[in-house]
Order: structure tokens, then C-alpha cells, then sequence
């Protein structure tokens, strides 16, 4: 019986040092290996101490970076590349797309959020945040279309009932994406009043049961942590 790979996963820390701290690259990478069932060592790296641990195994790099068996990977995707190949079935499940669809669904919206939260100009909020609600009326339409498996198991299905993007089940794409989306939860509504449209149903069902499922919930940053991290970044609009 092959030995089981020794791993550990270095992400950013939190302001204090000790909890997660806000880094959806991270988030994607924690999620990645939850859900693969792998057992790993997870280790938040305080950047304002400047550990040694950085110096020692990934000079020069940010986190998150990952050890595999005494091998530093730093790339986020060729690590998300690595894992998916080296765990894969029958010992860990297959977590790719089974559309090339799925991947890119939603991959505009952080740029729209960036560029809606960090206008302080009243005159430019409309225009940014119709933009922004566009990009996310996008990812509902996906998210609402059914995919091929479900038109053959049902040719008359008008809408999709699926959970996530590919399927009932978390992909790679939705552990791009989610950590993205719970950024953008938290930060717009503290800094523009403003939330999710109840009338995106497809893209509220996703969130609902997102959050209902430990490997993201559980991976999330605390709240307060986000704001810190976009503190000096955000921008209320001016009176």
C-alpha cells in the first residue's frame, strides 16, 4: 500500500496571526484539499512578522504555497494542477469541470466589484454599479441554464436546479469563485449598502448552499478581516 503524501499548506494569516486571514487564493487552495479528503497541515503564515519559514522554503513568495512530500510549490494554479493530478481517484474524488463553461462562469465580477468599490465619485456610482449587477445577472443566467447531463435526463427542463456550476457537487471553478463572491458580499454591503438581489435566484441558491457545506463556510475569513483588508481600499462616496 502506497504511503500517504505528507502535506501542508501554507496560507495567509490573520491580522492577529492565528486564524485564517483574507485571501481567496488561499480560501481556493484550503477548499481543494478538504474536499479531495486528504489529510494535510494547514499553516498561516503572520506576513508583518516576515517568518522564517518564508525565507527558508519559498524565498520572495507570498503565501499561499504548499509542501508536498519536502517540495515547495508557489504557483496557485499549477498547485490547483498538481493536486487535482496527484489525488486523484479512485482514493480522492475527480473535482474538475465537466464543462469548459463552468470555469469561466463569473470570472468578470471581481474586476466590476474592484472598480464599484474603490470610486468615491457619487456621480460614477450608477453607471459602475449597473456594470457590476450585470456581471452578476450573467453568472444567474449560467447558473439558471441547464447544463447537457441535465437535458438528457430531462430534454423539457426550462431551468437548471443544480447547486453549483458544473453540478450538485464543488468543483475546481467553484473554488475560484466562491471565495471571490463571499469578498464581494461582505465588502458592498458595508461600503455601498448593497446585497445580492433576491431576484438572482440561481446565483441566492448557489450562495445558500454554498454556505452550507463546511468546506467553504469553514475556510471563509472572518468578516471583520475582510473590511480590514479593504480598509484602506474601499471608498465610501462622497457626500
Amino acid at each position: 500500500m502506497a504511503e500517504a503524501p505528507k502535506i501542508e499548506l501554507f496560507i495567509k494569516a490573520s491580522d492577529d496571526g492565528e486564524s485564517v486571514g483574507n485571501c481567496p487564493f488561499s480560501q481556493r487552495l484550503f477548499m481543494i484539499l478538504w474536499l479531495k479528503g486528504a489529510n494535510f497541515t494547514l499553516t498561516t503564515v503572520d506576513m508583518k512578522r516576515a517568518p522564517e519559514v518564508l525565507k527558508d522554503l519559498a524565498p520572495g513568495s507570498q503565501p499561499p504555497f504548499l509542501l508536498y512530500n519536502d517540495e515547495v510549490r508557489t504557483d496557485t494554479n499549477k498547485i490547483e494542477e498538481f493536486l487535482e493530478e496527484v489525488l486523484a481517484p479512485p482514493k480522492y474524488p475527480k473535482l474538475c469541470c465537466r464543462y469548459k463553461e463552468s470555469n469561466c462562469a463569473g470570472d468578470d465580477i471581481f474586476h466590476k466589484f474592484s472598480a464599484y468599490i474603490k470610486n468615491p465619485n457619487p456621480g460614477l456610482n450608477n453607471m459602475l454599479e449597473k456594470k457590476f449587477l450585470k456581471s452578476l445577472m450573467v453568472l444567474d443566467q449560467y447558473l439558471l441554464t441547464p447544463l447537457p447531463h441535465e437535458l438528457d435526463v430531462n430534454p423539457d427542463v426550462t431551468r437548471s436546479p443544480r447547486h453549483y456550476l458544473d453540478s450538485n457537487t464543488l468543483s475546481l471553478a467553484d473554488c475560484n469563485l466562491l471565495p471571490k463572491l463571499n469578498i464581494v458580499k461582505v465588502v458592498c454591503k458595508k461600503y455601498r449598502d448593497f446585497t445580492i438581489p433576491s431576484a438572482l435566484t440561481g446565483l441566492t441558491r448557489y450562495l445558500d448552499k454554498a454556505y452550507q457545506q463546511d468546506e467553504f463556510r469553514f475556510t471563509c475569513a472572518n468578516d471583520s478581516e475582510i473590511l480590514l483588508a479593504y480598509h484602506s481600499v474601499a471608498k465610501y462616496l462622497n457626500k
